[in-house]
């Protein structure tokens, strides 16, 4: 009995070793199968990532179900998409159009009230018209300041680069600042350069009109603030240098940061909202913003835009 196990032993061990080879061969075969049934799948999700709908075949295989749910899956995003650009573009109106409509009557209260102000005959009078007119000035300043951070929010910015004037640009933006400048009896000196650059003028000025603001803000009175232009080979730069009370070296890199205060002006009216977005101009069309200052000794913004078209 035992010689007759110990020579079937053998043959056995040949069926068994036979079964594995066919089973390995048969595994190999469906991993090689599943692998390029997954590059396959990669392959369809990469179209589906860059927006383009495939054909599917039309039977009930599991690589067809799959690229029909992907079809559906582009349609439905391409949709929302779409919905998200014209709602984009609704709140765009909206905010320029209330922008424009409270604007325009909080400018004549001020107007008037200063007018008001300038010929009251008696002292309470003066005193009602400057309340006006103080009150006023400060729904105009958060209004301003809700306008810039929807820019934000909404993602506003979209810059079209064309070739401007660079003195129209500060031209514009010196003459929105030109009546705070006046208030506190600062002077702006500029240096036109008669020359051209590769900008958006709306937002560009928009830019620059947040670093004048902040330089009048914080200057005192009857100080000046300089306006410059220096040329370089790829860039031109925009220097605007105040006489105000200066940026401490370790608060320099922070000021450019959404809703960033420092706590020496906690006190000044503001959000934190004007350099953050001036960067975000400048940076969106290719430029790029640097600030040197001391304290006591002034800030100098340096606004560095391409000079030729890229």
């Amino acid at each position: 009995m035992g010689e007759s196990v110990m020579s079937a032993l053998p043959a056995v061990l040949l069926l068994v070793i036979g079964i594995l080879v066919i089973l390995v061969l048969f595994l190999w075969r469906d991993r090689n199968q599943w692998k390029k049934a997954l590059h396959q799948i990669l392959r369809r999700l990469d179209l589906a990532i860059s927006g383009t709908e495939q054909e599917a075949a039309c039977d009930e295989s599991l690589d067809s179900a799959i690229t029909e749910k992907l079809n559906q899956l582009i349609v439905i995003t391409k949709m929302n998409c779409e919905d998200a650009q014209r709602d984009k573009n609704l709140v765009k109106g909206l905010l320029s159009d209330i922008s424009h409509q409270v604007r325009t009557p909080l400018t004549n209260i001020m107007l008037y009230a200063g007018i008001l102000k300038e010929n009251c005959g008696t002292d309470d009078n003066k005193k009602m018209a400057e309340q006006i007119q103080q009150q006023s000035e400060k729904l105009n300043f958060f209004m301003k300041e809700l306008v810039r951070s929807s820019y934000l929010e909404t993602e506003m910015i979209s810059a079209e680069v064309e070739r401007n004037s660079i003195d129209q640009l500060i031209g514009q933006a010196c003459q929105s600042i030109e009546l705070s400048a006046l208030k506190k009896h600062i002077v702006l000196e500029i240096e036109e350069c008669g020359k051209y650059g590769w900008f958006d003028l709306k937002w560009t000025r928009e830019a620059l009109v947040n670093v004048l603001d902040n330089g009048v803000k914080y200057s005192p009175e009857g100080s000046v603030i300089k306006v410059a232009t220096e040329f370089y080979d790829s860039f031109f730069c925009i220097k605007v240098a105040d006489q105000g009370i200066g940026i401490e070296e370790k608060e320099q890199g922070a000021i450019f940061q959404r809703f960033y205060r420092s706590p020496r002006v906690a006190k000044e009216q503001g959000l934190g909202i004007g350099l953050y977005l001036a960067r975000e101009i400048v940076e969106k069309q290719n430029g790029y913003m640097k600030v040197q200052s001391a304290l006591g000794e002034g800030t100098t913004f340096y606004i560095f835009l391409p000079y030729h078209k890229t």
